[in-house]
């Protein structure tokens, strides 16, 4: 387990896609991490195909200094995440620390919002995102996952494999 006391946060949100959420926190706990979910308040919420998921703690009562990374999954949340000043400062908080940052799908909409992005760097998503990527100045790459400085990308639920490994890859290496 090489990830053992290793606390990793994952920022949900009503209509977060499900497999995106459930795929890489099982994954992660298979090697040892400690995976929170955190939501804007403690109330549950609905993935975007129905399942129901109870956060752990409020993203307003995450310490980034405790955090070993933050994972952004996508479907309908990011949309509604990227609104909020908590999230955007947690994220360029970790983003500002080096410190491993698992983006897939519409996840990138809230590392636009939080100003993360860097020009010319790679990023991957939706399809839906790509203009936006672009526009804040990344170079779309349509791979599955790949690892660009700290942050991983990932492109849609078919990939998650992909970005697991890429994922998890970048967890052990620190």
């Amino acid at each position: 387990m090489k990830l053992q006391n290793k606390t990793i946060a994952t920022l949900i949100a009503e209509g977060v896609e499900d497999l995106e959420y459930y795929v890489p926190l099982m994954r992660l706990q298979e090697e040892g991490a400690k995976v929170l979910s955190a939501g804007l308040d403690l109330k549950s919420v609905k993935g975007k195909n129905g399942l129901v998921i109870t956060p752990d703690v409020t993203i307003e009562s995450l310490d980034p200094s405790e955090l070993y990374a933050l994972i952004l999954p996508g479907g309908w949340a990011p949309d509604k995440l990227r609104r909020y000043d908590v999230v955007k400062n947690l994220v360029k908080e970790m983003n500002a620390a080096n410190k491993i940052i698992g983006i897939i799908c519409h996840g990138g909409s809230i590392a636009i919002s939080a100003g993360i992005i860097k020009k010319g760097q790679r990023a991957t998503g939706s399809l839906g995102i790509k203009d936006d990527l672009v526009n804040a100045g990344a170079s779309w790459a349509d791979e599955p996952a790949f690892r660009e400085g700290n942050q991983v990308w990932g492109r849609v639920v078919a990939d998650i494999p992909d970005f697991n490994r890429e994922l998890v890859k970048a967890l052990i290496q620190g």
